[in-house]
């Protein structure tokens, strides 16, 4: 129908990379829960990078359309920029839930196994929420300053 795909399946990186971060920090920061959340971690560390990917790889083509089409080069500039935030959150997506995957794999190793990964999966969690806002702020402020 002629809608680009991009501005459909953002909005599901927008909601899975949150929940993520939730569940990473539960995971991380309450151990009791840990037997409750388990599977929700490990259902949204496996799906949501894959949901990042798709918006990244639909925004990169969303871009060569937009470029085809004859957009202004300056607001080519701020659709880059836009697109490397969506990069990074991309990254610390993967990284987040790798993370996650590790700190449940490990819920039986020892104490300071387990607080070095707790430390790794909080930082990783605030890197994520961090991109995801600067990315989904970016793409919004284009779109509303009119694209």
């Amino acid at each position: 129908m002629g809608l680009p795909l991009h501005p459909l399946v953002l909005h599901a990186a927008v909601v899975f990379v949150p929940l993520l971060v939730l569940a990473a920090l539960a995971y991380a920061l309450v151990p009791r829960l840990r037997g409750r959340i388990t599977w929700v971690t490990v259902l949204l560390a496996l799906v949501t990078p894959f949901i990042v990917l798709v918006a990244k790889l639909s925004g990169d083509a969303f871009r060569i359309r937009l470029a085809n089409k004859g957009i202004p080069n300056d607001i080519l500039v701020k659709v880059d920029g836009h697109r490397h935030f969506g990069t990074l959150t991309l990254y610390v997506t993967i990284a987040l839930a790798v993370a996650a995957l590790v700190l449940v794999l490990l819920r039986n190793a020892g104490r300071p196994v387990q607080i070095l990964m707790s430390v790794v999966t909080i930082v990783l969690a605030g890197a994520a929420a961090y991109y995801v806002y600067r990315t989904g702020d970016s793409g919004a402020r284009i779109v509303w300053n009119g694209l």
